[in-house]
């Protein structure tokens, strides 16, 4: 492709030499030239190819990149060559590093499925810690409560922000050991740079009494989430920009795209969902190249926040006017959900020695459990519960259940006093704080009041459920957590619902929601 742009180059330099060769003069006093016709007939003839030539470059360039998302490389890995070089041509203007190696811009996409046409793209960089790591609990947060389709409408980028190889592979294998499913699904991708993308940070200038430590990692960190950014920009619609240390409530993703659809006016650059820092804004995808780009030009001057800031300041503030008119202004272009959607939680900075103790005030406090009106039901079950945590004041929507660690064999039986005709049933387990405490390898089952209907479902030569001891059918079981489902007509009425465990845990179990639907 290089060949291609200079021989377009070549033929712009043969029409100057060629048209300065052919140069006659008309005899005045001034001597100013006279072109062969033929000549300027050619000349204009060349300047067409030229353009052309350029036209059908940058075609070619772009065919190229998109053909290279899914070629894969040797590692096991992809490399999108040319990626952030075709969503942003001044990157070389700026990092002006990356023109000593070919493959600088190259992104590798250590985990993912190329997920692309979602409503949400939640971007989270992280890097290597010296005390203590939140990405798993973060991301347990994220996931905890998203529905199926939720789950299908979304795309979470992790971007490990390090060159050291051996570090991003162990943290692929962390989230795959973690998240299967959603790995397998696409729903979530790790993504790590090339090891030469990065600038050398000791030739950084010290600026606003920050030490030369404190501004290498706000540059870096500036430089981190304008990959991110350039790498989500064509994944989904919306893009929202959080960190690896927060919680979030339960339902903030329907909660994001109701608050879009309610707003009036349709000309706010971004929205914030939290009101630290840079978690939780969200922007257009379509923005993001002019954001990406802005943040990438101030990358070594001033923090990810301030520099939003001056955005709004650029598009939004007339210089004659005051501050107070400059302030209402910018807020025209980012609007405030309250209350907030998410909070930060890490003690530890990325940044080493730095303690983060911010907290969002306007976060509130997380519901561990939800409550419902459930039928009356006699309960008992094999599993010792911790303290208060019951399961009677689960049942009756005014605690969690918490138990010790399952083994095979345990279980939980609600019990109705006369048969009755159930729908449906949801049992979430783990919450947003103890996400990890869940049910693993255990079944849904029911007690039909009548024991012809077992033989009629579970006998025979095609039998419709699978049998159970005690006179049950397994009609369901948890998967990541959450058991929810509806009971067949044939069943109605059953006598009883159990859930029973088929395999020794190694954490306890907590049921944040029991809701038996009739």
């Amino acid at each position: 492709m290089r060949l291609t742009h200079v021989k377009c180059g070549c033929l712009m330099v043969f029409a100057f030499l060629s048209l300065t060769w052919f140069t006659t003069y008309n005899g005045n006093d001034e001597g100013e030239p006279t072109y062969h016709p033929k000549m300027i007939q050619l000349y204009e003839r060349l300047l067409v190819a030229e353009s052309r030539g350029e036209l059908v470059f940058k075609e070619l360039s772009s065919l190229l990149t998109r053909l290279n998302l899914t070629k894969p490389n040797n590692n096991s890995s992809t490399n999108i060559t040319g990626l952030l070089s075709s969503r942003l041509p001044n990157a070389y203007l700026y990092l002006p590093h990356l023109r000593d190696h070919a493959d600088s811009l190259n992104l590798n996409v250590v985990l993912g499925q190329g997920r692309t046409g979602v409503s949400l793209v939640l971007g989270i960089p992280t890097v290597k810690r010296q005390k203590q790591s939140y990405l798993v609990s973060t991301l347990n947060s994220l996931l905890y409560d998203l529905s199926p389709s939720e789950r299908k409408d979304s795309v979470i980028i992790i971007f490990v922000a390090e060159t050291d190889a051996e570090y991003v592979n162990s943290v692929a294998e962390l989230l795959q050991k973690n998240f299967p499913k959603d790995v397998h699904s696409g729903l979530l991708e790790v993504v790590s740079p090339s090891q030469y993308l990065y600038p050398n940070f000791s030739r950084l200038r010290e600026t606003f009494g920050d030490s030369k430590e404190r501004v290498k990692w706000r540059t870096k960190q500036n430089l981190d989430y304008s990959f991110l950014m350039l790498y989500a920009q064509e994944k989904g619609t919306y893009y929202v920009q959080l960190e690896d240390d927060i919680v979030a409530k339960p339902g903030y993703s329907q909660t994001m795209k109701t608050y879009i659809r309610s707003l009036a006016s349709d000309d706010w650059l971004f929205l914030e969902f939290s009101q630290l820092g840079f978690i939780g804004k969200m922007f257009r995808a379509r923005d993001l190249p002019m954001i990406a780009e802005f943040f990438l030009m101030f990358h070594k001057d001033k923090p990810i926040d301030w520099l939003l800031d001056h955005i709004l300041w650029v598009k939004a503030c007339n210089p004659e006017k005051d501050e107070k008119d400059c302030n209402l202004q910018k807020g025209l272009l980012k609007l405030r959900y309250k209350p907030s959607l998410f909070q930060h939680v890490g003690l530890h900075s990325s940044l080493p020695g730095k303690l983060q103790k911010l907290k969002d005030k306007d976060f509130g406090k997380v519901p561990l459990f939800a409550a419902h009106s459930n039928p009356p039901a006699e309960l008992s079950s094999s599993l010792k519960h911790y303290q208060q945590h019951t399961l009677e004041r689960a049942y009756e929507g005014q605690d969690f259940f918490w138990g010790l660690t399952p083994t095979a064999k345990d279980f939980i039986l609600l019990s109705f006093p006369q048969p009755r005709t159930v729908n449906g049933y949801l049992f979430r387990s783990g919450n947003i704080e103890t996400n990890e405490d869940k049910f693993y390898n255990t079944t849904v089952e029911v007690l039909p009041s009548d024991s012809s209907v077992r033989d009629r479902l579970v006998g025979g030569q095609s039998p419709q459920y699978e049998g159970s001891y005690g006179g049950f059918i397994v009609i369901g079981s948890f998967v990541d957590g959450v058991a929810e489902g509806q009971i067949d007509a044939q069943m109605q009425p059953i006598s009883a619902l159990r859930l029973l465990v088929h395999s020794d845990s190694d954490v306890w179990v907590l049921l944040s929601e029991i809701f038996i639907k009739l």
